[in-house]
């Protein structure tokens, strides 16, 4: 089964890879439902061959829903980005992938989670189509995954298993548009679910807080998605692939949450009685990046996927650097003396003691966000790794 993680940036791109993904998904400057990290066409390349190098594949998202004023530009575009080969293009909109096939022939197309597909006839339909690969709906339950793949079983079937969900159906979202102006199917959602709201009564004009905790109402903001549990029920269903939602989300969630979920999938398929002692370790550290509490959504037959209390994120661990071509470039300020933990791929999580911070060749007590330094006394084997601070755990 196929790991498939978020590449917001070229950076992203890279740890994700290095962390263990099979393949990631990156979107351009246009056309990509996340306008805040597209990629130039140059990054793009060098992301393509970063990762066809290591034997790995880019999946580029075009999943934006297309007016009339677009289509020729879209066309124009996918002319650009096909000389990059890339090892798939995500789509949602029809009239795209009717371009796709006409313009791009030779690069198998993938049909969004945002297309609603939600029944094994409109797989046939996209099937007879040309479609490689489904995205399939997050409203579906494992049940209805698994019947999918058994009357279509030569269509490949991705599913969503960790991240920020949408209030939305399928994420169809018209309410960032109605509020701001901001297109969240154009790639410019401001995630106003997440706001607090309230009722005005009509003459007076004056707002009343509806009431569902002492903190606020928050009644359209969701939890997160974390499906790690059910990767050996995947598994068994025939799904091909599994994605981690999060383009936007920081280097640091993108790369553990991929070693995590790289290693979920290893250990199920070695040994189903060895993935049970080990859930907990994968729970606790997927709890160790920022998120909004989490459930495992439809996929789990959870129906309470709302959180009412506050839309803001739970942060058990500070991000405070990662590691390149033997310097840390630092994200959160840290100092010497200092215990925090070390996480590099291949599932090498170690504690030190920072001794020495050395910034342009002179010793210095601490780190500022921005630095680049040297830690003498903290060996990393690997080309990249990450540097974090948990807050339970953490000496000086």
């Amino acid at each position: 089964m196929e790991l498939v993680s978020p590449a917001g940036s070229l950076e992203k791109l890279k740890f994700a890879i290095d962390f263990g993904a099979d393949a990631v998904y990156a979107g351009g400057k246009i056309f990509s439902l996340r306008s805040l990290s597209g990629m130039s066409l140059q990054e793009l390349e060098e992301g393509i061959k970063y990762a066809h190098e290591r034997g790995k594949k880019v999946y580029l998202t075009l999943n934006a829903f297309l007016r009339n004023a677009d289509l020729e530009n879209f066309r124009s575009f996918v002319k650009d980005v096909s000389r990059l080969e890339p090892d798939g293009i995500v789509v949602s909109d029809l009239g795209a992938l009717r371009i796709l096939r006409e313009v791009a022939p030779s690069i198998p197309v993938h049909v969004s989670t945002q297309a609603n597909i939600t029944n094994y006839e409109a797989v046939k339909f996209l099937k007879d189509a040309g479609v490689k690969r489904i995205i399939l709906a997050r409203e579906l339950s494992l049940k209805e995954v698994r019947e999918i793949k058994r009357f279509v079983p030569e269509v490949e079937i991705e599913v969503f298993v960790h991240g920020a969900l949408c209030m939305a159906y399928s994420g169809r979202c018209f309410l960032s548009l109605y509020l701001t102006g901001r297109d969240a199917n154009r790639g410019e959602c401001t995630q106003c679910c997440r706001w607090k709201y309230y009722v005005v009564e009509e003459k007076r004009k004056e707002g009343f807080l509806v009431e569902e905790s002492e903190e606020g109402t928050f009644i359209f903001n969701s939890k997160d998605l974390c499906a790690v549990e059910l990767i050996p029920e995947l598994i068994s269903a025939g799904v091909d692939a599994v994605k981690i939602e999060g383009r936007n989300k920081s280097v640091y969630y993108c790369a553990l949450t991929t070693m995590i979920y790289k290693e979920a999938i290893k250990v199920a398929l070695e040994s189903p009685s060895e993935f049970e002692k080990r859930v907990k370790f994968f729970l606790e550290e997927l709890d160790k990046v920022s998120h909004r509490p989490y459930t495992k959504g439809f996929l789990g037959g959870e129906k309470e996927l709302q959180h009412t209390k506050t839309s803001s994120y739970i942060r058990k661990c500070s991000f405070l650097a990662t590691y390149e071509k033997g310097k840390w470039k630092v994200r959160n300020p840290f100092k010497v003396g200092e215990v925090v933990e070390v996480v590099a791929p291949g599932m090498k999580i170690v504690k030190e003691k920072i001794g020495v911070i050395i910034k342009e060749g002179k010793r210095v007590e601490s780190a500022q966000t921005n630095d680049e330094v040297e830690i003498p006394n903290v060996k990393v084997e690997a080309e990249r790794a990450l540097m974090r601070r948990c807050f339970a755990e953490n000496q000086t």
